[in-house]
C-alpha cells in the first residue's frame, strides 16, 4: 500500500554555525555562534517520534561523512586556507533533507516505478560536494527496482535544489497527482538557487505527463527577502497548498492552472496584510510539514518560532477557528536547525511508496529511535564555538560519532 514517509535528515555531530548560506538569513544571521549538535540531532529525532506517534511512516537518512577531506584535497586546500573553504568540508547541511532529492511517487510515472533524482545543489560550495554520498544512501535505501528509480544529478550548468523546490497536489497519496515544480529568475539581491531548466530536466527523468505538471516561477521579491527555496513560503499535502500571498510571481494565475488540473485542490493563502513575507520568513510559517495522519485530520507541524510570532500566531488560530482544511497545529522545537535557517520541511525528504518496499535499514522505529538517542547522547559533540572548526581532535570526534550510528543501523557500507 502506498504510503507517505518522511525521511528526516539526522542532524549530524559536525553541527556548526559558519554563515555559509547566501540569501538564508537566519544561517547568515547567526554566523560565529556556538551550535549544540547533539540537542540539535535530539530535537530532530523528538519531531521524528511525534510523527510516528501519529500512526505515520517515518525514516531517516544519515549524517555525510565530515570533514570532507577529499573535497578539500580536490580543492588543493588543507586546514590553512580560506576558513570559508574549510568550513564548508564541515558542513553537516546534508540534515535538510528536502534538498536531497527530488521525488515523483508511482502513480505520476510512465513506468509505474517512484522516481528520484539527487540533486546536485551547484549553488552553494557547502552543498555541492553533497550529491556522490547522498546518492549512495538512496541508492541503498530505495534499492528494490521493482518499485524505484533512483536518478543521479542533472548537469551542473543547471542548479537543482531538489524537493525544497516540488510541491505535489493529489486526492489522495496513491492516486496519480499533479506535480508543481517552481523555479526562480536570476539577477535579484539573492541567487536563484532552483533554475527552471533543472526542474524541466526532471519532470523528463521521471517520465512525467506533461498535463500533470506545473512549472511556476517563484516570487523575486519573495527570493529577495530571503525565500531561498519555495518551501520557505509555500507547502503542500495531498489536496491542500498552504501559501502566502507573496509566494509566486503571478499567484492568480498559479491557483487558477492548479485548479484546471487539479480541480478539488484547496488553496489556503495566507494575505500579507496579516502575515508579511518578512515575518513569514522569520518565523517559518511555511517551512512546516503538512501531514495527513490516518485519522484523516491534516495538521500542519510547525516550529515553535510561530508561537512566538503574534501576527503568525494569531492567524493560525484564525485559521483553526474556520473550520477549514487545516485541522490542527502542532508546535515543534527544532531550534538548533532554525538557527541554521532550516525548519520542519526542511528536515524532511517525502516519499510515497510502500514502506515494505524501502530497505528496513533507514526505517524508524521506537526502539530504533531509543538506541540512535544513546549514540547521539554518548558520541555527538555538545558545543562546537568557531574556532573549533579544523581541529583535528574534534574531527576524530566526529567521525567516531557516525561511525558509532552506521554500526549501530548496520550501514557500515555508507562508512
Amino acid at each position: 500500500m502506498l504510503r507517505e514517509i518522511n525521511f528526516d535528515g539526522v542532524i549530524g555531530p559536525s553541527h556548526n554555525y559558519a554563515g555559509l548560506s547566501l540569501g538564508n538569513l537566519a544561517a547568515t544571521r547567526n554566523a560565529g555562534k556556538t551550535s549544540h549538535p547533539r540537542a540539535a540531532a535530539l530535537q530532530g529525532l523528538a519531531k521524528m517520534r511525534g510523527n510516528m506517534e501519529t500512526g505515520l511512516a517515518q525514516g531517516f537518512l544519515l549524517p555525510l561523512p565530515r570533514p570532507d577531506m577529499h573535497w578539500l584535497e580536490e580543492l588543493a586546500a588543507d586546514e590553512n586556507t580560506d576558513p570559508a573553504l574549510v568550513a564548508s568540508a564541515w558542513s553537516a547541511s546534508s540534515m535538510w533533507t528536502a534538498n536531497a532529492a527530488t521525488v515523483s511517487p508511482a502513480p505520476d510515472t510512465a513506468d509505474g516505478k517512484c522516481h528520484l533524482s539527487v540533486a546536485n545543489l551547484v549553488t552553494m560550495p557547502h552543498r555541492a560536494h553533497e550529491w556522490p554520498d547522498t546518492l549512495a544512501q538512496l541508492q541503498l535505501a530505495f534499492a528494490d527496482s521493482a518499485h524505484f528509480a533512483v536518478h543521479g544529478p542533472v548537469p551542473p550548468c543547471f542548479g537543482d535544489e531538489g524537493a525544497a523546490n516540488h510541491m505535489r497536489l493529489t486526492g489522495s497519496h496513491g492516486e496519480p497527482g499533479l506535480e508543481v515544480f517552481v523555479y526562480g529568475r536570476t539577477g535579484g539581491r539573492f541567487p536563484a538557487r532552483q533554475h527552471e531548466q533543472a526542474s524541466r530536466i526532471v519532470a523528463r527523468k521521471h517520465g512525467l505527463d506533461p498535463e500533470r505538471v506545473l512549472f511556476v516561477e517563484q516570487n523575486p521579491d519573495a527570493i529577495a527577502a530571503g525565500a531561498f527555496h519555495n518551501d520557505v513560503v509555500a507547502v503542500a499535502n495531498e489536496g491542500v497548498l498552504f501559501t502566502h500571498e507573496q509566494a509566486f510571481a503571478d499567484p492568480a494565475a498559479t491557483y487558477d492552472a492548479i485548479r484546471a488540473r487539479c480541480p478539488g485542490a484547496q488553496v489556503v493563502e495566507v494575505p500579507a496584510g496579516a502575515v508579511s513575507l518578512d515575518e513569514a520568513i522569520s518565523s517559518y510559517l511555511f517551512n512546516a510539514q503538512l501531514l495527513t495522519p490516518p485519522n484523516g485530520e491534516m495538521t500542519l507541524v510547525v516550529p515553535s518560532e510561530c508561537r512566538d510570532s503574534t501576527p503568525v500566531w494569531a492567524w493560525l488560530q484564525q485559521m483553526l477557528a474556520g473550520n477549514g482544511p487545516i485541522r490542527h497545529v502542532k508546535v515543534v522545537d527544532v531550534r538548533q536547525s532554525m538557527a541554521n535557517g532550516g525548519g520542519p520541511a526542511c528536515l524532511r525528504l517525502r516519499v510515497v511508496a510502500d514502506p515494505a518496499t524501502v530497505d528496513p535499514r533507514f526505517m524508524l522505529d521506537a526502539a530504533k529511535a531509543d538506541a540512535m538517542e544513546k549514540v547521539i547522547a554518548q558520541y555527538w559533540p555538545e558545543d562546537i564555538a568557531p574556532g573549533d572548526i579544523g581541529s583535528e581532535a574534534l574531527a576524530e570526534t566526529i567521525r567516531t560519532a557516525r561511525g558509532k550510528l552506521l554500526e549501530l543501523l548496520q550501514l557500515g557500507e555508507l562508512g
